[in-house]
């Protein structure tokens, strides 16, 4: 009889369950820190898009209204994507690049592709235009994912380990050129080269790769007049505070008003058309206002919180692909935070960039959902 018991509970054990039930229960921590973002943004994106609706659309709750949509869009995403097995996602990554790439040439479709601030970056869908740039990110780490862990043990040779993804990677950087989207090709490119060295890629290849690269950026940059004016704005904003530097001037105002406590929330000036897309790339500054130092700090926390438990499902995870992947996504989530707060701040030139998960933005929040919606569901499978 108790032999049997025995046996019995073996066939139930973690074990032996089906992989979508096995580790049922999500990272608590790692959906903490997603939630405290996501209901810091809310506030924050209300209060600086409040006069902003009703100037622009005779509507104060306009844009956060369509936050609010984007929100519950990324939130189906991410449950969806939470119960999907890692199996799944590995033999649709291939297709699922694809059909990213496809998005990317359909951009550049006159008539398909809208223009908007010389750039043509968003296809229409109706109620909001996306951005398949956004979606671009998240669908090349997992490529990586799949194809690097594919290469396990032979990362250490450049032309069967890291010259084909170096090669993949110039396709979607190209499309982007041609929008042109220069700060997703360098969010690609770096966590390109993140991903090749935790997969076991020499330094001294990545090293090679990395000033082979300095010299075609730098000619972007100088060749290209609105980017140059961008690099002499963030060198010396105050040489044209009420031109080329204003925005990172007031940022750096806002942050000044702020202190250590903030003026208070609903009390910030910059929202009051002073700081241009207060709501989007430049929330940081904003929070810096009226939060202070201490919501800044707040921020930073959450994705402090976020960066730790994405990078120990990367190392409990239970195969190479799974590994990393969690860390690729990870890696993208802070990347990219860390790229918006340094331009907030005046520490990198100015580029357009929202905050993930705080930003207003539909495409920038799908993309977050499907990040969070991946990350939770490999961190079901985690070793605990």
């Amino acid at each position: 009889m108790t032999s049997s018991v025995a046996e019995a509970d073996s066939l139930y054990s973690d074990d032996h369950r089906p992989a979508v039930l096995r580790g049922r229960q999500v990272d608590f921590w790692l959906l903490g820190a997603v939630l405290g973002l996501l209901g810091l943004g809310v506030v924050m994106v209300f209060d600086a898009s409040y006069f902003l609706g009703a100037e622009r659309f005779n509507d104060a709750y306009a844009l956060i209204r369509r936050q609010a949509i984007f929100i519950c869009m990324s939130a189906g995403l991410a449950f969806l994507l939470a119960r999907v097995e890692p199996a799944v996602l590995k033999r649709y990554a291939y297709p699922a690049l694809l059909g990213g790439l496809v998005l990317l040439v359909l951009v550049l479709i006159p008539g398909i592709g809208q223009i908007r601030g010389g750039a043509r970056r968003w296809i229409s869908l109706g109620l909001f235009a996306f951005e398949p740039s956004e979606l671009m990110k998240p669908l090349f780490v997992l490529y990586l994912a799949r194809s690097l862990s594919a290469k396990q043990g032979k990362m250490h040779d450049f032309a069967f380990g890291v010259l084909p993804h170096l090669v993949m990677m110039c396709v979607p950087i190209l499309l982007l050129m041609l929008e042109p989207d220069f700060g997703a090709s360098a969010v690609i490119t770096v966590v390109t080269l993140a991903m090749l060295f935790t997969a076991g890629a020499r330094l001294v290849h990545l090293a090679m790769l990395g000033l082979a690269v300095l010299p075609p950026a730098i000619a972007l940059v100088w060749h290209s007049p609105y980017r140059l004016e961008r690099v002499t704005a963030f060198l010396d904003p105050w040489r044209d505070p009420l031109g080329n530097g204003f925005q990172l001037v007031q940022s750096f105002l806002a942050f000044g008003s702020g202190g250590v406590l903030g003026t208070g929330l609903g009390n910030g000036k910059q929202k009051l058309f002073y700081l241009p897309e207060g709501h989007t790339d430049f929330i940081f500054a904003l929070i810096g206002e009226e939060l202070g130092l201490v919501g800044c700090v707040a921020v930073l926390v959450c994705f402090g919180v976020l960066a730790m438990r994405g990078f120990r499902v990367a190392t409990r995870s239970r195969d190479c692909f799974t590994s990393l992947l969690a860390f690729g996504l990870t890696f993208l989530f802070v990347g990219q935070a860390l790229l918006n707060i340094a331009v907030a701040v005046g520490m990198l030139p100015t580029k357009g960039m929202p905050l993930p998960l705080v930003s207003y933005g539909g495409s920038s929040m799908m993309a977050a959902g499907v990040q969070v919606g991946v990350l939770l569901g490999l961190s079901r499978e985690a070793r605990t």
